[in-house]
């Protein structure tokens, strides 16, 4: 055989790019959905379409007929069925870490005022839980609670965990500069904590780091010390300006867990 035909097997710079970039777009998309009720439904697909597959080979005209006509308008019923899932994932898109690069950068006024709020309630020795929205969205955890639009601020947060306040029990949570929701319930981590220092609000701030990289603070009630919890570990004992350096970016969070509150 000549090698002219082989040619075909020796990539040039060009597919190599080519192979790269789709690579890495597939890789994007899978981290973008990581997390997300549309991670189940494109592994569903997945799985439909090997059906399909197999029933094409098999000749089974039946099956290959009934999931031909799926695939021909389940595009737009899933534009109905899916809206919810569909919009989030624009907004989520739309505050991609490259975006951001287009649009002021408010995250250092956010971190003052959310430093601020913790070091008034750590002095008063107020409990308080408050989750900062990174990539994944944290809309799941919103229906436990009650809903809000407000700009953050210090005086705001303070009031909000007010003891016997009708919004204190439970969680805030924070997207761009805005609170969203407050009385939120969040998950309790999975992983046995042998620390019995740690209450239900490190644990709840725990179990939300787990399932998302949200950046979670918490103020003790009963030490008036403050955490920062991030993928499952919790820091602890913090001052008010790490943590606005850690909300702020201008700081990572420890890879492993602080001092004892």
């Amino acid at each position: 055989m000549p090698l002219e035909h082989l040619r075909f097997l020796v990539p040039g710079w060009r597919d190599v790019l080519e192979i790269i970039i789709v690579a890495f777009v597939i890789y994007q998309i899978l981290l973008f959905l990581a997390g997300t009720r549309a991670l189940q439904i494109l592994v569903g697909l997945f799985v439909l379409g090997l059906v399909y597959f197999a029933a094409l080979v098999f000749k089974f005209s039946m099956i290959a007929t009934l999931l031909g006509v799926v695939f021909t308008y389940g595009a737009f019923a899933a534009v109905v069925v899916f809206q919810p899932e569909l919009r989030h994932a624009l907004a989520r898109l739309g505050r991609s870490r490259m975006l951001r690069l287009f649009t002021p950068n408010n995250a250092s006024a956010v971190a003052e005022e959310i430093a601020d709020a913790v070091e008034r309630l750590s002095r008063t020795g107020t409990g308080a839980i408050i989750a900062v929205e990174q990539d994944a969205p944290l809309d799941d955890y919103l229906v436990s609670g009650t809903a809000m639009r407000a700009t953050v601020s210090a005086d705001l947060l303070t009031t909000v965990f007010t003891p016997y306040s009708p919004l204190h029990d439970g969680a805030v949570l924070i997207r761009g500069d805005q609170i969203i929701g407050a009385a939120c319930v969040l998950p309790l981590t999975q992983f046995p904590v042998t620390d019995r220092s740690l209450g239900t609000r490190h644990r709840a701030a725990l179990g939300l780091s787990e399932e998302t990289d949200a950046l979670v603070v918490v103020v003790s009630e009963e030490t008036a010390k403050i955490s920062v919890a991030f993928r499952g570990l919790l820091t602890r004992g913090l001052t008010r300006e790490r943590v606005r350096d850690l909300l702020s970016g201008q700081a990572e969070p420890a890879l492993a867990p602080g001092p004892a509150a």
